[in-house]
């Protein structure tokens, strides 16, 4: 069963009040099912916060651990100051807490040692472990924490270019083939669709910019107009990369599902792909599968630099679909 992010609140907070907390959590669900939702405000009730400033990393008692090495991993020095700092005192109307975000990318080594941790939690502190990919981390952690599966809710429905993204993604997993041409077809597809993303946008800024002009043309003088037209520049790229963004985001929801059909986890985020996921995950080895849905981090990563979009797409495509 999942949750909603609310009723996920709910219930931790029902548990705290009856002095039926875990000493662990494992949060788990897709990009956008409110994960940092439900651990900064179990987190901020606990110790008489807000969930802003949990979320920002300055609430007393409450420690964030995440990626930050250049390989984006959690590495093991980050375990242990994290294990230093629940073994600190603190006032006696407060919790330790330890929030995991990304908990799957713990390395092998700071994974072993965040185990020791779970097996002899500090007194009085909580672990809440963050997660899209519960798949991805070793059993033993798993079961030493409370999972706690999230949804996504009603509101964050697939767009149009989503639905068709997936669409793509299944017709390439029926074709037998497999390589540089499959790849490629596949980068083709994603960058023509955000191209008719950036297209559509761009359309709709310059109707409102020319709606403006019409409107304010004999009111104003003409920097007004320049800066208005810098304006929607910027709007127009900040709309492009949100709404790239959740495409992105849906390759990781089918590469999730792909992972899930490997190691035989009935629950699917994509109930409309279930059959072409269970293809490729028949095609793949679970370390393959792991290996691709890094490679799309990888590629999501330099997407948020100034490197071409078109060559990110090209290289990161042949990586995680050939």
């Amino acid at each position: 069963m999942s949750f909603s992010a609310d009723s996920a609140l709910e219930y931790l907070q029902r548990a705290h009040e009856k002095n039926r907390l875990a000493h662990a959590y494992l949060i788990s669900g897709p990009v956008g099912s409110g994960k940092s939702h439900v651990a900064a405000g179990l987190a901020a009730a606990l110790n008489k916060t807000t969930p802003e400033k949990v979320l920002q990393a300055q609430a007393p008692d409450v420690f964030i651990t995440e990626p930050a090495s250049r390989s984006r991993r959690i590495v093991v020095d980050q375990i242990r100051a994290l294990e230093r700092a629940l073994q600190l005192c603190t006032a006696s109307h407060r919790r330790k807490i330890g929030i995991i975000r990304d908990a799957d990318r713990m390395q092998t080594q700071a994974a072993n040692a965040f185990l020791k941790t779970l097996e002899e939690p500090p007194q009085n502190s909580l672990l809440l472990l963050l997660t899209a990919l519960p798949e991805a981390l070793p059993e033993t952690i798993v079961s030493r924490c409370l999972s706690l599966p999230l949804r996504l809710s009603s509101a964050a429905m697939l767009s149009a270019e989503e639905i068709e993204l997936l669409r793509l993604l299944c017709a390439s997993a029926e074709e037998k083939s497999r390589g540089i041409e499959k790849a490629y077809r596949t980068s083709q597809g994603i960058h023509s669709l955000l191209n008719r993303i950036r297209d559509e946008i761009r359309v709709e800024h310059a109707e409102a910019l020319k709606r403006e002009e019409t409107r304010y043309r004999h009111t104003t003088d003409g920097g007004w107009l320049s800066e208005r037209e810098d304006y929607y520049k910027a709007v127009t790229e900040s709309v492009y990369r949100e709404r790239r963004g959740r495409l992105i985001e849906t390759l990781f929801l089918w590469w999730a599902d792909v992972l899930r059909a490997k190691v035989e986890k009935a629950q699917r985020l994509l109930q409309n792909c279930t059959e072409a996921t269970e293809k490729v995950a028949a095609q793949l080895d679970t370390a393959d599968i792991l290996k691709r849905i890094r490679r799309l981090e990888e590629m999501r990563d330099h997407l948020n630099t100034t490197a071409q979009e078109a060559l990110v797409l090209e290289v990161g495509c042949l990586h995680i679909f050939r």
